[in-house]
């Protein structure tokens, strides 16, 4: 599977560009603000049909326009595809393949597997559960729909019941029967999420400790730990253990959506402890895990973007993460870099054919 060709209209800082690719390596290269990475969103988009770096969709349309358009071109197992992404201010974003219109752009997920390298990526360090949890979760996703229905299903009733807390709160009354609706529900869909992760990461955790010893030299031990309150509780026990919690927090304090990844460099949490260069090489690990891991699960090879990813890693690191990348393993990869003899540098030592892009 491959992007052959993308067209975009108005996106971002892209007025109108057309780019033809090369099956393997793709490079584009250029100052910063030149729209590298607008490029790589552009791809990221087809997948997802949404931004990895903006999620307000209106804000991705060029300053002065009235809508963005992304078409892109793909040979999936020796078929033509054609997917294209549009949205027009003040109406519903649209996602199409083959001229034909998603009435849910979960049923796309999946369908063109994806996964990107980024300094944005450094969120899941520093931010909160949430981010981690997000990251799990779309790993996840792309191959599972069951999963997918069965998290967004959870979500609303999630809201359903914070909203019937509050409504209690300001009306000063209780309903344990009304209550006990949306517990049935959560228990029942957290339990079957749990179950899912907990088998996702006993698969995941080994092959991330495989990636990360081959980029760091093997000098360096590391951990990703999946921390949840449902090893030990049951979600209906949670649930029945946090209600006067709940009730005065007016939201709900327990279940599986405050899971988290513990992510340790030796017995030490890598956010505290971990140099820049032991962090990127981290969460570069974690991209590449989910890589292989979604490989495995579609029998598709995902296309793979790495943004920026050569800065604050030494030679050696640089030289490990080429030497990955470099072989049957890997299908279409484009990458962005600021400094355009570095990548070609790099990528010369690959025996791969490839292309750059000067922007």
């Amino acid at each position: 599977m491959y992007l052959e060709k993308i067209s975009l209209v108005n996106f971002k800082n892209i007025a109108s560009q057309t780019f033809d690719f090369q099956e393997k390596i793709n490079c584009f290269v250029g100052n910063n603000g030149v729209g590298k990475t607008n490029i790589l969103d552009a791809i990221y988009y087809l997948s997802f049909a949404k931004s990895y770096f903006n999620s307000v969709a209106v804000q991705n349309i060029k300053h002065g326009e009235g809508f963005f358009m992304i078409e892109g071109d793909y040979l999936l197992n020796d078929r033509k595809e054609k997917i294209l992404c549009s949205l027009k201010k003040g109406q519903k974003k649209i996602l199409k393949r083959n001229g034909k219109n998603y009435e849910k752009f979960s049923e796309h997920i999946g369908q063109i597997p994806l996964v990107i390298i980024s300094p944005a990526d450094r969120d899941l360090v520093t931010e909160g559960s949430d981010t981690r949890r997000k990251f799990i979760d779309g790993v996840i996703s792309q191959q599972n729909k069951s999963y997918l229905r069965q998290l967004l299903a959870y979500n609303k009733v999630l809201s359903q019941r914070n909203a019937l807390l509050k409504y209690f709160a300001a009306n000063r009354t209780f309903d344990a029967l009304n209550l006990s609706v949306y517990d049935e529900q959560l228990a029942d869909y957290g339990s079957k999420i749990y179950e899912i992760r907990k088998e996702f990461l006993e698969e995941f955790i080994p092959i991330f400790n495989e990636k990360y010893q081959v980029i760091s030299g093997d000098k360096e031990h590391v951990n990703l730990e999946y921390k949840s309150q449902m090893h030990n509780f049951s979600m209906e026990d949670l649930l029945k253990k946090s209600l006067e919690k709940d009730k005065i927090l007016q939201y709900t304090s327990s279940g599986i959506h405050k899971d988290d990844l513990n992510f340790q460099i030796g017995d030490y949490p890598i956010k505290k402890f971990g140099s820049q260069g032991q962090q990127k090489s981290y969460l570069i690990a974690l991209k590449l895990a989910q890589f292989q891991f979604i490989k495995q699960q579609s029998q598709l090879t995902p296309i793979l973007l790495l943004d920026d990813i050569f800065d604050k890693l030494d030679e050696n690191r640089v030289q490990q993460i080429i030497d990955l990348v470099d072989n049957e393993e890997f299908g279409q990869i484009f990458i962005t870099d600021t400094h355009s003899e570095r990548t070609e540098d790099i990528i010369r030592q690959s025996n791969s054919p490839y292309q750059i892009f000067r922007l």
